[in-house]
This record gives C-alpha cells, sequence and structure tokens, in this order.
C-alpha cells in the first residue's frame, strides 16, 4: 500500500468481506417489526428511511449489518441503501452514545451563544464533534439549525429541546446525564436514549405513560407571529418600547 493511500484511507489491498448477519433471534425479531413497517407503504422501498432507523434502534448506529439487512427485506442493493444512509445526518455511521447532544451552530443561535457553547462542551466533555466520551454517554455534535430560531441557542438532545441555554446550562446538562440524573426538555416530551427514541422514529408507539400528551407543539415565542396575523394581541409585548431601553436622546 502506498503513502497516499495510508493518508487517504483507501485501502488498495483485498476487497471487504460481507457484513456478518444479525444473530438469528435479533433478525427474526427485527424481520417482524420491518414487515410491520413495509405494510404501511404502497411501494415496499418507501419503508427504508424507517426501517434504517429501526436498524439504529438495535445498534444505536447504522452499521454494515443494518444496511444490509435493509437492503435484504426491501429487495435492494447495499449500494442503493448505503446511498440513503450516508446522505441523512440523522443516521449514525459508528458507535455513539446514549445521547446525541447536538449544539445549533448556524446563524442566529451563533450570534447568541451557540458556537460558545460548543467549544466548552468540547473542552468540558473532552470530545470533538462527532466523538463519544469514554463512558458511552454522550455523543457531542454541531448541527445545523433546530428550527426553534425564537429559542436561541438550542441544544437538543436526541432530538428533544433544550432551549435559551449557556454554557453553564448546556454544561450543568451534559453532566446530568452521564451521571444519571432526571433531565427534563425545556418542552416535548420526556427525554429517552438514542435506540428508544430511533425506534419512536420508525413508527413505533412511544408506550411511556403521558410521553405522547406531552409532544405538545409549538413554544409561545413561535406562535406570536400567528396571533398577530390573526388579530390577536399578544400576551405581552413583544419589544419593549425605546423609551424604556434608555436609548439616546430621551427616546
Amino acid at each position: 500500500m502506498t503513502a497516499d493511500a495510508v493518508n487517504t484511507g483507501v485501502s488498495l489491498g483485498m476487497p471487504q468481506l460481507p457484513a456478518p448477519d444479525f444473530p438469528a433471534e435479533v433478525r427474526a425479531r427485527l424481520e417482524a417489526d420491518a414487515q410491520e413497517v413495509i405494510a404501511r407503504y404502497p411501494d415496499s422501498r418507501s419503508a427504508l428511511l424507517p426501517l434504517l432507523h429501526l436498524t439504529q434502534s438495535e445498534e444505536g448506529h447504522v452499521s454494515r449489518t443494518g444496511i444490509r439487512f435493509c437492503a435484504e427485506v426491501l429487495g435492494l442493493t447495499t449500494a442503493e441503501v448505503t446511498a440513503v444512509a450516508t446522505f441523512y445526518t440523522m443516521y449514525r455511521r459508528g458507535p455513539s452514545g446514549d445521547y446525541q447532544v447536538g449544539v445549533c451552530t448556524n446563524t442566529l443561535c451563533a450570534v447568541m451563544g451557540g458556537d460558545a457553547i460548543f467549544d466548552e462542551l468540547k473542552q468540558h466533555l473532552g470530545v470533538g464533534n462527532n466523538e463519544t466520551t469514554p463512558d458511552g454517554k454522550v455523543t457531542l455534535e454541531h448541527i445545523e439549525c433546530n428550527a426553534a430560531c425564537d429559542y436561541a441557542p438550542v441544544v437538543m438532545v436526541n432530538w428533544e429541546f433544550f432551549d435559551n441555554q449557556t454554557p453553564e446550562s448546556a454544561k450543568a446538562l451534559v453532566d446530568d446525564l452521564r451521571a444519571g440524573r432526571l433531565v427534563e426538555p425545556t418542552r416535548g416530551a420526556p427525554l429517552c436514549t438514542y435506540k428508544d427514541t430511533a425506534r419512536i422514529l420508525a413508527g413505533f408507539p412511544d408506550t411511556r405513560e403521558g410521553a405522547v400528551a406531552a409532544s405538545g407543539g409549538a413554544g409561545p415565542a413561535s406562535l406570536i407571529g400567528l396571533r398577530i396575523a390573526r388579530g390577536e394581541p399578544p400576551h405581552a409585548p413583544i419589544v419593549r418600547p425605546r423609551a424604556e431601553t434608555g436609548g439616546e436622546g430621551g427616546e
């Protein structure tokens, strides 16, 4: 193998062996779940996205074994499945933590402190982007827009919202996650592990008592514009009058 091949991670040797299959009992259980998912669609290949979530709920990421499984039950090639699994960032390609802590570093969150939160979490946890703490609890990643700009800066844990964060609150959050202490999202359903979240995203019911009812909808800050459009007065001023801000010129 040449030095260039080593540096780029390209193997010039024997082709990679086929992925191993799941153990028989796991395969049987996943096949039963997969058939339930496939039955929801007129074309079986439309079930690929939820089936990738299903394999994540088993292994915590989409492995070569998971790709093989999806290809076989849907009659696709592993190349076709891999093309989809590598396109979407919601599918993890390697082992990851029980809690995916995503810090929004898109424009508004970054300006409001998202970049500082991400930098401090990297130092606090001793990991880089898409890396997992040694205890296997937390995988840290920066993500592009949580669609919650009115609560910037926002951190998500397994896709649940933690709004209006600061470096201090974010560090306390990951410390609680690693210590196994109860953590409650700002809004939305109670927190569960990444594998449990993946099964819910595959389309299976969240059986935890009260979890569905707690999912709720948009927060108050997200609905102000809608209320104004309907002619409804907001419950509180959106922006304080300039006279109250101590502006120059007595405004």
